[in-house]
């Protein structure tokens, strides 16, 4: 993994930086690298993980795609959850 260093910060910057890793738990530097990465992350990653992560949750229900349902609704039948 690559290093990076940064140089004269303002004191504040850094405490700030300091107080918002200790409310998250994490140290400075781990707070500084998830910064860093979720504000270079390309934009449209983050949407594509969780749908994957959805797809694989619910691969094995059946989903199908509720015209029966609303046919029969709009008939007046009573309809029962599965």
């Amino acid at each position: 993994m690559a290093q990076l260093t940064v140089r004269n910060l303002d004191p504040e910057i850094v405490r700030r930086l300091r107080i918002r890793a200790a409310g998250n738990g994490r140290s400075a530097e781990a707070e500084h690298r998830l910064i860093l990465e979720e504000t270079l992350k390309p934009a449209g990653d983050d949407f594509w993980d969780k749908a994957a992560a959805l797809r694989q949750r619910l691969k094995h229900r059946n989903l199908d795609d509720g015209t029966a349902f609303l046919r029969k609704r709009r008939r007046g039948g009573s309809v029962r959850p599965r």
